[in-house]
């Protein structure tokens, strides 16, 4: 699955535990009718992939969605999410899709002056 949009904020490195385990959050903001702030999550070596962006590129971020559950020192199982990210490439706003030719726009054309409506296809849908 992929993410793409602008970089709203990325967060520094941080170490949690006395393991070493890394991780780095960055919000990527949609470009949609009603735009989303997207956490997403780089664990490990992959949090060095955030040091070549900054706030407002234009990225396209490949995630997984990750669940796991854990049990509450009340007994209770609650269930959590994360978003991990594990590529990031920057996205030019104006080109086109990548390895897609420009299209040409189509041409205007006279409407059919033979038509008529009673006239049967035998198209089956």
């Amino acid at each position: 699955m992929e993410v793409t949009g602008r970089v709203k904020m990325i967060e520094q490195t941080k170490e949690v535990g006395s393991s070493g385990f890394r991780k780095r959050d960055v919000v990527v903001t949609t470009d949609e009718q009603y735009p989303q702030h997207i956490s997403v999550q780089f664990v490990q070596d992959k949090c060095d992939l955030l040091d070549a962006y900054k706030v407002g590129d234009n990225v396209k971020v490949d995630i997984n969605l990750r669940g796991r559950e854990w049990t509450n020192p009340q007994g209770e199982t609650v269930y959590f999410n994360t978003i991990q990210g594990w590529r990031i490439g920057k996205v030019q706003s104006d080109a086109p899709a990548a390895g897609a030719p420009p299209v040409p726009a189509a041409q205007a054309f006279e409407p059919s002056a033979t038509f008529k409506e009673e006239d049967h296809d035998d198209l089956p849908f």
